[in-house]
């Protein structure tokens, strides 16, 4: 039997301490080996010694969780670090900063400890350990840098206005799990506001959280991003980021594509599902769908586009197995004889900006 994989828990609570620690060590796949009741003695530890993954709290004294990433990442001590991430809303932006300073995905963890102990929260905080020991660990060389952005940004779309050949209606629609957060920056900012096409997203994440990503995304970018209202027109030029704990649709009403949000049950353990995004865009308006897979566990999106792809025309880009945290959906794809482009992360924005050009 493989070695089980070794686990840092980092947590003021001792009581959170010890149902995470009953929860990881139940897996025959893990073992926590250290504990620590703040970031200075998870500092002392990881300048010491390897884990193959940190579960990491947020609020704690001494030294919070997000001063140890950045002591982290200022010291360069590469770890896979899992938050455990509390729900309000600003704990969503602090959770946003968190995947901002190299950590890999989070899980929400209830205020009520019974809650903790339920089936559904240990499933979520196992699969979500699971891809974050599956990832690559965080690389403190390049940072998100706005010049940059906009001189790529530039350089595309002077060369997409004389990609006037582009006809008829175009859609952008894109999936993305673990890693997403970091990598959306690395897209959705090097996009023009005057983009000659909508982009839908589908980003697992819960409830509380989409809200916090799209205003971030909005904030670095010319293009508008917005978490997806119930029944908005679908226009041009725009964002949509699909609100967690519900599967987002494109729809045809009088004549207009429209948002509608269904509420079935989880399909590929995640809710959103971008399966559902995809298939919606079989009876949509578009004449062609640009569908992007990035970074992410599992394998949401390969049904959903083995199925668009029966009605319409699509063009899939999926992100290079180099530049993903986690090779799972992209690779999905590739592996299914999907990908018409495998690009790096940093070179797919003008690649979606060359396939429907710009107003």
């Amino acid at each position: 039997m493989a070695e089980k994989k070794k686990i840092l828990v980092v947590d003021d609570s001792a009581l959170m301490r010890r149902v995470m620690c009953d929860i990881i060590n139940q897996d025959e796949r893990f073992q926590v080996v250290d504990r620590a009741v703040d970031g200075v003695e998870a500092l002392d530890l990881l300048s010491r010694k390897t884990y193959d993954a940190v579960v990491l709290d947020v609020n704690m004294p001494k030294m919070d969780g997000i001063e140890l990433l950045r002591q982290l990442q200022k010291k360069k001590i590469s770890v896979r670090v899992m938050m455990a991430s509390t729900d309000t809303r600003e704990g969503a932006k602090v959770t946003l900063d968190s995947l901002e300073l190299g950590a890999i995905d989070f899980v929400h963890k209830p205020d009520n400890v019974a809650e903790c102990k339920g089936e559904e929260f240990k499933r979520q905080f196992i699969d979500t350990l699971d891809a974050v020991t599956q990832s690559k660990a965080p690389n403190f060389g390049k940072t998100f840098v706005m010049d940059e952005i906009k001189t790529s940004r530039r350089v595309v779309e002077l060369v997409s206005k004389h990609t006037s050949n582009i006809k008829g209606s175009k859609i952008v629609a894109l999936a993305s799990s673990t890693g997403g957060p970091k990598a959306l920056q690395q897209v959705i900012p090097r996009l023009p506001a005057n983009l000659k096409a909508a982009v839908l997203i589908v980003q697992h994440m819960p409830v509380g959280f989409t809200q916090s990503l799209a205003e971030r995304l909005n904030s670095l970018s010319e293009i508008e991003v917005s978490e997806a209202v119930e029944g908005e027109t679908i226009k041009e030029g725009h964002v949509y980021i699909a609100m967690g704990g519900k599967h987002m649709n494109a729809v045809t009403k009088a004549n207009r594509a429209v948002i509608h949000y269904t509420d079935e049950p989880a399909r590929e353990g995640v809710k959103p599902c971008a399966n559902y995004m995809y298939e919606s865009l079989k009876t949509s308006l578009y004449d062609g769908i640009v569908c992007v897979v990035l970074t992410g566990m599992g394998a949401d999106g390969t049904k959903g586009i083995v199925n668009l792809k029966e009605a319409k025309k699509t063009h899939v880009i999926a992100q290079s197995q180099e530049t993903c945290a986690v090779y799972g959906m992209p690779k999905s794809i590739v592996t299914a004889g999907l990908a018409d482009q495998v690009m790096p992360l940093e070179q797919i924005a003008q690649e979606i900006i060359l396939n429907v050009g710009v107003r």
